[in-house]
């Protein structure tokens, strides 16, 4: 095995001990981007990469992200790096500053190598709608099956195991469905945890900038590095953060773990419920109490339409200043209105149209207290049943997506339970600002899959703890595509 093929906790202690150095990771991995047919790649940073890493020359045993590569999904701001949000109205974009997170993970002298696909201005479920086309699943060689969006890229290079950790952003389940797809794990915080400076704004109140690893463990390590306060973002927490290491292999025993049976009654894969049956004996025989709890079903299944009429609104609004003359290509004009009309009209996907028309008539003043503020409403109503289960409970439990990695060309009954719940119950996680973590629990077909634990607010060690057991039991541990198990 190639040393980029470790975790980072393993290939921190060979950058330690000298047996890889910097340079050579960061060659290996540009070497693998070049070879890779994925199409998961935005934008090459290779001499940018090379540069740095020839200054890593004195190995930081203290520091478990010193020479480490990693990607960086598009839509996180990258200053002299074109960042475009796989969107054409983006197109020569090149930010002046760096996110927030970029900055942290640079101070800590990780070397970023790429910046990844993803669905246009990250809307969509896909992976199918950026500007560079579909990106492809590293698990399957025909290409028909799809990563899942909209971390796509991100999700594709640690899957493949160009990087051992890819930044992402999380609206309703854009890094943990990929990750469940992908072999992953895939990890958002609780809203505020981390720094969304930088991150370009879909839906700010749902928005959390998180990440891909191949180990709970690196989940942990990262968010040490990448929580905390920040003065440039205001929605920034002031929580103490934790050192999310320390209670990674606390015992299970007096954890309690809900199951929301109706939304385990919305699956239909017998192998995934047999497989999830399997894994709360696991829990149970470690001394978690696992309790199965009950949530309407009905309001269960206005979470996908609430989570759409809120999220096409916000979006609507953030976006309003991609218009041809701020951003993106100018197209001359006799006036401000043709010139916008024509920058958005050749500068936007078909998807992101049809959103934003979507978002406008929710807006729309007659129309705000039947659909934006009843959606408002409906969120909040939401929030408060899971709130009244997280007051006995420290983590809800069930599987991350209802398949395995689902084929470009199948069809879906959007009006079916399997897809209003199954498909989509995990945007409670950003209803609610929960930290939520998908992780590799088995394989069907070849494809793997993966299970959900979403925990209380700022239970993020506590969250880690209760996925390493289960990590630890199974063995689903550093996956790649590139050497599958």
């Amino acid at each position: 095995m190639n040393y980029l093929d470790l975790t980072i906790t393993a290939m921190h202690e060979a950058l330690v001990k000298k047996q890889v150095t910097p340079l050579e990771l960061t060659s290996e991995a540009i070497k693998r981007i070049k070879e890779d047919k994925n199409n998961a790649i935005e934008y090459l940073c290779e001499q940018e990469a090379l540069a740095f890493a020839k200054t890593l020359t004195t190995p930081e045993k203290d520091n478990p992200l010193w020479g480490i590569p990693f990607a960086v999904k598009d839509n996180i701001s990258t200053k002299d790096i074109p960042t475009t949000a796989s969107a054409d109205i983006l197109n020569g974009y090149v930010p002046i500053f760096d996110a927030t997170a970029i900055s942290k993970l640079k101070a800590k002298k990780a070397v970023m190598i790429a910046k990844t696909t993803l669905d246009s201005l990250a809307m969509g479920g896909s992976g199918t709608t950026g500007h560079l086309g579909k990106t492809y699943n590293p698990y399957d060689p025909s290409h028909t099956r799809m990563i899942a969006g909209s971390s796509c890229g991100s999700a594709s290079v640690v899957s493949s195991s160009i990087v051992p950790f890819a930044l992402g952003s999380d609206t309703g389940d854009s890094i943990r469905k990929p990750a469940s797809f992908a072999g992953l794990v895939g990890f958002k915080p609780t809203w505020g945890r981390i720094s969304r400076f930088g991150l370009f704004p879909f839906v700010p109140s749902l928005d959390a900038l998180g990440f891909f690893t191949r180990s709970v463990e690196d989940a942990a390590i990262l968010l040490n590095v990448l929580a905390g306060h920040d003065e440039a973002d205001y929605t920034s927490s002031l929580v103490q953060v934790d050192d999310y290491t320390k209670e990674l292999n606390n015992p299970l025993k007096g954890v309690k773990i809900a199951v929301i049976q109706e939304i385990i009654d919305s699956f239909t894969d017998q192998d995934i419920i047999k497989r999830f049956n399997e894994t709360i004996k696991i829990y149970q025989s470690l001394g978690a109490k696992v309790d199965y709890v009950h949530l309407d079903k009905h309001l269960l299944m206005t979470l996908f339409p609430t989570y759409y009429i809120i999220s096409c609104a916000e979006a609507t609004s953030n976006n309003a200043n991609l218009d041809g003359i701020k951003f993106g290509p100018y197209y001359d004009a006799d006036n401000y209105i043709e010139v916008m009309k024509k920058a958005r009209t050749a500068g936007f996907s078909e998807r992101i149209k049809r959103r934003f028309v979507l978002g406008s008539f929710a807006l729309m003043k007659e129309n705000q207290n039947e659909l934006f503020l009843r959606a408002a409403k409906n969120r909040h109503k939401i929030v408060d049943e899971i709130n009244k289960i997280f007051k006995d409970y420290d983590v809800i439990y069930a599987p991350a997506s209802p398949s395995i990695a689902p084929r470009f060309d199948s069809v879906t009954n959007q009006l079916q339970d399997e897809y209003l719940i199954a498909d989509n119950y995990m945007c409670i996680g950003n209803f609610g600002g929960y930290p939520s973590l998908t992780l590799p629990v088995g394989f069907k077909d070849n494809m793997p899959f993966g299970f959900n634990l979403t925990a209380k607010p700022f239970m993020e060690a506590k969250l880690f703890n209760i996925a390493k057991a289960l990590e630890d039991k199974l063995g689903y541990f550093n996956l790649s595509a590139r050497n599958k198990k």
